[in-house]
């Protein structure tokens, strides 16, 4: 645990901590607000709180790649610090090596590996491919010269579009190579990668959909760099160039979507573009918003969150919350849906929730206590 805190933009733990409010049940209570008064909109907005099941995009969709793309923006700012304590490279290479590491390990222990149940125990993880992505484009980042790094991009994308368009399972005769059943992707992960994989048949989280995860992840470091930039003038112009980057990307990502659909599970080409182009516009947004113009005092409800992300992401698998909320709002959840129907009822278990997760955080908040990774 971390006992100090760091100087740090505000805009990105601010940031984050919005992403991670969904997965902290707030998607959840969105959607049972709207089963208490449903509505047209309410419906469009409860349906992105779901992942789709192929094919297509919904707001639930964006949170994993942006928060690999929050981790990215981070970087640019670690390496000049260590570079300028004297740091060598070598160094940096190890503790960046560590970390992506520390993540894959974390990931199997959120998947329950103590369980020593190893047959069924799954491998792949969020924080696995948020580890090695993370890793792998912060070594392409101090390794290559810029020009490269861009090619590299352009292949891995292009490369894995034409791959999988091409090269369907060879255990998936008459499939399509783009279909959950006939992708290379899953292939792959059938036989190469060892334990159960989440869908039976296929991982999302899997081997070779990693590569366009880690274009996610310089997408972020390419961002940070630019808040960084000194020749770039005010944080208005900054703000200015991360927006343009990501209409470009966005429309990149539509474009590409009508020949490689938009596609989570695949971590698809124009997947990347799409969701790197509103990660783009969501942090030049936040970014104005509290780090140009100054408008923090709202923020402290997201930091707090933001600050332990990983934190959170752990102990909602291991702490006991669901128990704390039923002991603390289960009777009033009772009460008010006995009295005013159980949608309402259930809304205040749902808000519940989010409280006990949020007043946890805030604890450690108080306390200076952080899990740094």
């Amino acid at each position: 645990m971390e006992t100090k805190k760091n100087t740090r933009l505000l805009s990105l733990d601010t940031l984050r901590g919005f992403d991670m409010l969904f997965i902290m049940g707030f998607a959840p209570l969105v959607v049972t607000l709207n089963a208490l008064h449903p509505t047209a909109v309410g419906d469009v907005i409860a349906g992105h709180m779901r992942h789709v099941p192929w094919d297509g995009f919904t707001q639930h969709d964006m949170i994993f790649p942006l928060f690999l793309f929050i981790a990215g923006i981070s970087f640019p700012f670690s390496l000049a610090k260590q570079r300028g304590s004297g740091s060598s490279d070598k160094h940096i290479y190890l503790r960046v090596f560590r970390r992506g590491v520390t993540l894959v390990l974390l990931g199997f222990l959120y998947n329950g590996f103590l369980q020593l149940n190893f047959p069924d125990v799954r491998l792949a993880s969020v924080l696995g491919r948020i580890g090695l992505a993370w890793m792998f484009g912060a070594f392409i980042y101090m390794s290559l010269k810029k020009s490269v790094q861009y090619g590299l991009i352009v292949f891995i994308l292009v490369g894995y579009w034409l791959l999988l368009a091409f090269v369907p399972a060879p255990d998936a005769a008459g499939a399509s190579p783009l279909s959950i059943e006939g992708n290379l992707v899953g292939y792959i992960d059938r036989h190469c990668l060892p334990g159960k994989l989440i869908y039976g048949n296929f991982d999302p989280e899997g081997l070779l959909s990693t590569l366009p995860a880690i274009v996610t992840a310089l997408l972020g470091i390419y961002a940070g760099e630019i808040v960084r930039s000194t020749r770039l003038g005010s944080g208005e112009r900054k703000s200015l160039l991360l927006s343009g980057i990501g209409v470009v990307l966005v429309a990149i990502g539509l474009v590409w979507n009508t020949v490689f659909p938009i596609n989570k599970m695949l971590w698809s080409s124009s997947f990347t573009c799409f969701v790197g182009g509103l990660s783009f516009l969501l942090f030049a947004l936040f970014y104005y918003i509290v780090d140009v113009k100054g408008w923090k005092s709202w923020t402290l409800f997201f930091r707090v969150i933001g600050l332990n992300s990983i934190t959170i992401y752990l102990a909602q698998q291991v702490v006991g919350f669901s128990h704390m909320n039923k002991f603390l709002f289960g009777g009033m959840s009772q009460w008010v849906g006995e009295y005013a129907g159980e949608p309402a009822g259930a809304v205040v278990l749902r808000a519940g929730y989010v409280a006990c997760c949020w007043f946890f955080l805030y604890f450690l908040y108080r306390k200076n206590i952080f899990l740094k990774v």
